[in-house]
């Protein structure tokens, strides 16, 4: 089935009618599909539905036939809409509270996997279904308990893989720190961001990694490389990951790994999940697909095209065409969604390579991910087809670069609702939010950066003043741009509810409000993980919210997120979802 509506059909009525009441709206519905189907309607009843639609933003029962929604009101209400139809009532919702589906709106399959299949030692706990894994607090803690997987890993032919270190907080690992450990045992640390590797000899031998292979690099990719410390990070990684990831996502280990996942991302209540940017390869592809392309799915997987990869590896009268290509690969319940793609500006939050325009306390500078002149390009590239950009930025310096372009393309070849998509959003200052506004571009934002950053950035490399303000969201909702929240699993939690409560409290993990006119209104933090996150990926016709004529995607939860306490937000329980009409309770 096809996801992305014309201006046809069903969805084509909807806009006809906008401005009219939800009850006209759900006739008409109910007309048209009654003349194409004659299956019937279910109408399920609950404590409180709460629908995001500005016309009846609360209702009692919501009537669904096969996939699609066609009316919301009370059972009386949906009685008198439908007189000649079988109405089915359930009750299965009764006692419970249904929200929009949940929408991830920015992960990566590949690397939330991770969680299942490398050893934890990061900076926070993890709460995962079959585990809790507590933070390593401290270089003593974190290398004691390295050690002690390292003692029970036997086999020096398979690759030990550690996922969640971090320089500020667990002091500074080179190679030969990790030769320390084990001369024979092959180790890979990837810090908390993934956008650095740490290798010890054992493992560079194992890959094959030598010094020639950086000297024959780009001056850029030389950069970022430190072959004496068993160190890579941002483009430097280019060189190791294809013999590294070939490994770590070896079909034997990726699967049981995404059905972990798959598991995990729907007891957070998830019914979408978008990809940008984050796989190009027809092998990683072919492999993912065979755990989430399964029509048993809980939930569609969108992806977006990484452009950069397109830009660095073909001419630019061919870019377009290499990058639509890709779209062929998904299966299933997975989709590409055609002219939107994902480019790169500065580095990663969690290793302060970010650009940053007053640069860091202690000197050094951050780094880009796209060298500036081949980000003109792609961007140019991108724009002239029409494509929506989405752009992943951490630095305030970066956001300049970002904006630039836009602005340069905006006056060059004008574009109503371009849509470009802000991705992250760590660093901002007040005019560059009220540039972004200006040039009709959105924000997607990572609210736990503050949580578990604000606090050791205020004393290592950023100060007090500017970590206080990191992810702007209270700027962005005041300034009237749309706003949605991500998890970049695991740069935060893959559980858009907690997610809410980052954006919501702001309250760090040891405890310290931070940025209080950051905070933003419960409901504000719910339409970013609904509504506005179906706008940023252009599927607010299809989903966000729950009205006639949209897919029949809820989230059932055991209590109100808009009537809790805030700081009780990111622990309502959830029941399971409602997916295209499928009720899929958590196992």
């Amino acid at each position: 089935m096809t996801h992305f509506k014309g201006s046809v059909g069903t969805m084509g009525t909807t806009r006809i009618i906008i401005g009219f009441t939800t009850v006209f709206l759900s006739m008409l519905f109910s007309e048209y599909s009654s003349a194409e189907d004659q299956s019937s309607i279910v109408v399920y009843s609950a404590s409180k539905i709460i629908t995001l639609d500005p016309n009846i933003p609360t209702a009692e029962a919501v009537a669904v036939k096969n996939e699609r929604i066609v009316a919301t009101g009370s059972v009386r209400d949906i009685q008198q809409l439908f007189p000649d139809q079988n109405l089915i009532f359930d009750s299965t919702f009764e006692s419970l509270i249904l929200i929009p589906g949940l929408i991830n709106q920015h992960e990566h399959a590949w690397l939330a996997s991770l969680l299942f299949s490398t050893e934890i030692l990061s900076i926070e706990d993890w709460v995962l279904p079959d585990r809790t894994v507590k933070r390593a607090e401290g270089a003593v803690e974190y290398r004691e308990r390295l050690k002690n997987i390292v003692s029970l890993h036997s086999d020096p032919s398979d690759v030990l893989y550690t996922w969640g270190f971090h320089q500020l907080f667990h002091g500074e690992l080179t190679r030969a720190d990790l030769d320390e450990i084990s001369s024979t045992i092959p180790i890979v640390v990837l810090q908390r961001s993934l956008h650095e590797q740490i290798h010890n000899t054992a493992a560079l031998n194992h890959f094959g990694i030598d010094q020639s292979l950086i000297d024959d690099a780009s001056p850029s990719v030389r950069a970022q490389t430190n072959f004496s410390e068993g160190h890579f990070w941002e483009q430097g990684q280019s060189l190791i990951v294809p013999a590294v990831f070939a490994d770590l996502f070896r079909p034997s280990r990726y699967l049981p790994a995404l059905e972990k996942l798959k598991d995990y991302w729907h007891a957070a209540g998830t019914t979408l999940v978008a990809e940008p940017g984050g796989i190009v390869s027809p092998a990683l592809i072919a492999a993912q697909n065979q755990v989430l392309g399964d029509l048993e799915t809980p939930f569609r997987m969108y992806y977006i095209a990484d452009g950069r990869s397109f830009v660095s590896n073909f001419q630019e009268d061919s870019v377009i065409t290499e990058t639509q290509k890709l779209y062929t690969a998904a299966i299933g319940m997975t989709e590409f969604i055609p002219n939107q793609v994902k480019l790169f500006a500065d580095g990663a939050m969690f290793s302060q390579l970010m650009q940053m325009s007053d640069g860091y306390l202690d000197g050094h500078h951050g780094e880009w991910l796209m060298d500036p002149e081949v980000f003109e390009i792609a961007f140019r590239i991108y724009w002239d087809a029409g494509f929506q950009i989405h752009v992943h930025q951490n630095g305030d310096a970066g956001l300049d670069m970002v904006l630039d372009n836009l602005e340069a393309n905006m006056v060059r070849t004008p574009r109503i609702d371009h849509r470009t998509v802000i991705v992250h959003f760590g660093f901002s200052r007040p005019d560059q939010v009220e540039r972004i506004a200006k040039l009709g571009a959105i924000v997607s934002a990572n609210p736990f950066y503050p949580i578990i950053l604000a606090d050791r950035y205020s004393e290592e490399g950023i100060g007090a003043e500017r970590a206080q303000e990191m992810v702007r969201a209270g700027d962005v909702i005041r300034a009237g741009v749309s706003l949605s929240l991500h998890a970049d699993t695991p740069m935060a939690s893959g559980q858009p509810l907690r997610l809410m409560s980052d954006a919501v409290n702001r309250v760090t993990v040891n405890g310290n409000l931070v940025g209080p006119k950051q905070r933003i209104m419960a409901e504000q933090a719910l339409r970013a993980v609904t509504i506005d996150a179906a706008f940023s990926l252009r599927m607010e016709d299809e989903v966000g919210s729950i009205m006639a004529g949209k897919l029949a995607n809820f989230t059932v939860l055991f209590e109100d997120p808009l009537a809790v306490s805030p700081e009780k937000i990111g622990d309502i329980n959830v029941w399971g979802t409602v997916h295209e009409g499928r009720v899929l309770p958590i196992k």
